[in-house]
């Protein structure tokens, strides 16, 4: 009992001879503390400064995609594009590898000095990726992208991030167009293939109607019918537009033979083709349709790029703040450290 009521005693009196031990070697509590503090503020002061760049971009409006829709919807079997179609193709763009290997190559190896761009491709790589850096703002708005830049250029902190959504934006313009060119070619194929088609059937049609036409020929001569039989009264009417088929014969060897002769020397079944004009006109568009792609819009700038005034790293105050908290620790330490070796070195003399 008498040791359990001396314990809180016991324990008040080696705090203060801690806090005595620590004040008697403030000394080099404090120089430990002045030299990490320097050192973080060498650094703070010596260390590069890297500014951000940020630009936001959205999907880009209804109307920046209406070239895009030339020729498309209604009865063509093509669906017209939507803004958010388009968005989504330069979203993909925006976060290809390909795309940021060509910005990797083209402008982030160029800009380094000749000593750097000696060092490792995969290291080199992954200071770009760290400098360069493509997010999604939440899931709750996947249709807005932020890209941002490091580097330790303001002004060029905001040119790659322009340039960067601009190569996108170029390569997603060029997939769309491309997609769009390929569509209107197979509604041209479609078109001609059809043309084709009913001309080879309209011929076919002229040819069956020689045919028919021949053996109603040979028919008319065998009874020796030249002119068709004159019929009075109001059967007349009634009798000629029954000339066909089986009394194709009637109408007589002379207009057969006129009729034959007619259908035999035509040089064209167009003008008996239906449609025809029309299938061409639309055959003749869309085989002649061409897209500007710097017409076309692929996202909007939700604001200008912000590039701010002051580095973002380092981080002066937190760094130095930082050392000032190291330093103190690393001197108490050391004071601790050396009163442990002393009390050992007691412990053994007195043993």
């Amino acid at each position: 009992m008498r040791n359990e009521r001396k314990r809180p005693l016991d324990d008040e009196v080696d705090l203060l001879e801690l806090l005595e031990g620590l004040w008697q070697r403030k000394v080099v509590i404090l120089l430990a503390t002045l030299v990490v503090t320097g050192a973080a503020v060498a650094y703070a002061l010596l260390a590069t400064p890297i500014y951000e760049a940020k630009l936001f971009v959205l999907p880009p409006a209804k109307n920046d995609v209406s070239l895009l829709n030339q020729g498309r919807g209604g009865d063509t079997g093509l669906d017209m594009f939507k803004s958010s179609d388009v968005f989504q193709v330069f979203a993909r763009t925006l976060q290809s590898e390909a795309l940021r290997r060509s910005f990797f190559r083209e402008t982030y190896l160029p800009s380094l000095p000749e000593e750097m761009r000696r060092g490792g491709g995969d290291e080199l790589y992954a200071r770009f990726n760290k400098a360069m850096v493509v997010s999604q703002l939440s899931k709750e708005k996947a249709d807005r992208f932020n890209v941002t830049a490091y580097t330790s250029d303001p002004k060029l902190s905001e040119q790659w991030v322009d340039l960067y959504v601009e190569m996108a934006g170029a390569k997603a313009r060029a997939i769309l167009v491309a997609d769009a060119r390929s569509d209107a070619e197979a509604v041209a194929n479609n078109l001609d293939q059809s043309i084709q088609q009913a001309r080879a059937s309209v011929r076919k049609q002229r040819e069956d109607e020689v045919a028919r036409l021949t053996e109603a020929l040979r028919v008319a001569k065998s009874i020796g019918l030249e002119r068709p039989p004159i019929i009075s009264n109001n059967l007349t009417a009634e009798v000629s537009s029954a000339m066909t088929g089986a009394l194709t014969y009637m109408r007589g060897s002379k207009a057969l033979e006129a009729e034959i002769g007619n259908l035999q020397s035509r040089s064209s079944d167009d003008p008996f083709v239906s449609n025809l004009r029309q299938r061409q006109e639309a055959l003749a568009y869309y085989r002649e349709l061409r897209i500007d792609p710097g017409a076309i819009g692929v996202y909007q700038k939700d604001g200008p790029t912000d590039v701010p005034d002051t580095p973002v790293k380092p981080r002066k105050v937190l760094i130095i703040l930082g050392g000032l908290i190291a330093g103190l620790g690393l001197g108490v330490a050391l004071v601790l450290a050396a009163r442990l070796r002393a009390s050992r070195v007691g412990s053994k003399a007195v043993a």
